[in-house]
């Protein structure tokens, strides 16, 4: 039987400032990426997502990011490795101590926007973050885009990872997402999106803006939380899915 982890990057509300629809979305992904704090997210909305992924039994994971709530951590920082590893065993450190005082356990670690992106590439930073979840949790499995950096840290760390793909990115000749700043960064078309997703996940293969096709390993799916759209097209992923036999299952 074919199974697929729907992951979804909830808990990015702050403050008086709602995002997403995180109970709806509980109710369609098996697992939960929750904000710590540095990009979105407050010790408050932290514990109320907890609470909520505990109730709908979604598989709980720290989405821990680059300290900018302005930019929502989708801004390039110039962080050392050392700065790199205390700012996610920071993060991750507190969601756990809120995950642990609910009753529950926290499963795996995804890091954020540019930090993801740039720890995708740079091996230096990959290292740093797979050091600082070895060293809190050895048995935190590592989520990163497939065939980066991180999967390959993750490795090396002696941590358990899992390979991401995306159905609403684009995708470079490289593996690589294309940047956000570009035009073509985001697939807008839902239809399109959806038959991007099955071709990832019963193939493992992607079309890159570039015209061609090269190989991906799909073991989670991201589905953002933060579109006016997000939850009618997690709803449309995970049906198409059923459809074609394939069964969404947390890792």
């Amino acid at each position: 039987m074919m199974t697929i982890d729907l992951n979804c990057d909830l808990g990015e509300s702050y403050g008086a400032y709602t995002i997403g629809n995180d109970e709806g979305l509980l109710q369609v992904a098996t697992s939960a990426n929750i904000a710590c704090g540095f990009h979105a997210g407050d010790p408050h909305i932290m514990r109320q997502t907890v609470k909520r992924a505990l109730h709908y039994n979604v598989v709980i994971g720290a989405h821990p990011g680059f300290p900018d709530l302005n930019g929502f951590g989708r801004r390039s920082m110039a962080l050392s490795p050392e700065e790199v590893y205390d700012i996610v065993l920071y993060q991750v450190g507190a969601l756990q101590a809120f995950v642990h005082a609910e009753g529950g356990r926290l499963s795996h670690v995804k890091p954020h926007g540019a930090l993801y992106n740039m720890a995708a590439r740079e091996m230096t930073l990959a290292a740093a973050i797979a050091g600082a979840i070895a060293a809190l949790d050895p048995s935190l499995v590592l989520y990163g885009l497939s065939g980066s950096r991180l999967i390959e840290a993750g490795g090396a760390a002696g941590l358990k990872t899992a390979s991401e793909v995306f159905a609403d990115r684009t995708y470079q000749q490289d593996g690589s997402l294309t940047p956000r700043g570009n035009r073509n960064a985001l697939i807008t078309d839902e239809n399109a999106a959806l038959r991007q997703a099955l071709e990832m996940v019963k193939y493992g293969s992607v079309r890159t803006v570039q015209g061609n096709r090269i190989q991906i390993q799909a073991d989670t799916l991201c589905i953002h939380g933060d579109g006016a759209h997000a939850l009618a097209f997690a709803k449309r992923i995970r049906q198409a899915f059923e459809q074609e036999g394939i069964t969404a299952s947390p890792l």
